[in-house]
């Protein structure tokens, strides 16, 4: 499609930028509906995303942003309203601009969550490890918290704040068994990694994975690849390898109905 005077931007703002997909899927979605629209990649740093975000508010042609790593927080702080999931979590991965209001969403958990299940690894009654609590993690946290797994485990390399944040999740579901976790997890039917690790080949694992199981999901928030090492090493000892694909795929569809990319008549 041409892109013209009245073609609507999106774009997509990371550090680093180029490991992404988003820009491609989300374009191949708009040719299938035949949307006057385009995704392009923003490559802003930490301390650039204020000034990046006081001046897209001038864009009469910006439909809105998706936000990724390391921003996710820091986005959240700037918008000017935030839809409950948002914030509940304290963080955004997409943000609408309508008449210059900045509204911050999270489909990130949502994503997640409809990945694993679209390959029958259920959370519902199952025992879940996550590791990372970041904006992406936390996301993934509530999500998996709202499937109803029978027991929740979170591990952050920051103890406190992985303390803080599992009392703020278990004030919302206090039915469900939380608790802080270490970087070995426990016997359990899913593992997740929602940390950044795995973009590159020399990442060390996020977690251990002696205690697992044969069998057991391993699941990777890392939507860039799906081969990570924490994936290789996952299905060398015989465990379920869960990439993030699956999560790019299950929270597009509702990105794009945020951000107003709606399906055709």
């Amino acid at each position: 499609m041409e892109i013209t005077g009245s073609t609507t931007v999106f774009a997509i703002a990371a550090d680093p930028i180029a490991h992404v997909k988003t820009p491609q899927r989300l374009n191949a979605l708009l040719r299938e509906r035949a949307i006057d629209a385009v995704m392009v990649p923003f490559h802003v740093s930490a301390d650039a995303l204020p000034a990046l975000f006081s001046g897209l508010r001038g864009m009469a042609n910006l439909g809105g942003v998706v936000v990724t790593v390391p921003h996710k927080e820091h986005a959240a702080t700037l918008c000017d309203a935030l839809t409950p999931a948002a914030q509940l979590i304290g963080a955004v991965n997409a943000v609408r601009l309508q008449d210059g209001v900045m509204t911050g969403g999270n489909f990130d958990g949502m994503g997640f969550v409809t990945g694993l299940r679209s390959q029958g690894h259920d959370p519902a009654g199952r025992h879940v490890y996550l590791a990372g609590l970041g904006g992406a993690g936390k996301a993934i946290a509530c999500a998996l918290a709202d499937a109803g797994p029978a027991s929740l485990r979170l591990y952050n390399r920051s103890a406190d704040k992985a303390h803080a944040f599992a009392a703020h999740l278990a004030r919302q579901y206090p039915s469900l068994d939380i608790r802080v976790a270490g970087p070995v997890p426990e016997p359990c039917d899913i593992a997740v990694n929602a940390t950044s690790l795995g973009l590159q080949d020399t990442d060390p694992l996020p977690f251990a994975l002696h205690e697992l199981a044969s069998g057991t999901v391993v699941a990777d928030a890392v939507m860039s690849r799906v081969d990570t090492p924490l994936l290789r090493a996952a299905a060398a000892q015989g465990c379920r390898s869960h990439p993030g694909l699956y999560m790019l795929e299950g929270q597009l569809t509702e990105i794009a109905r945020f951000l107003g990319v709606e399906e055709p008549q």
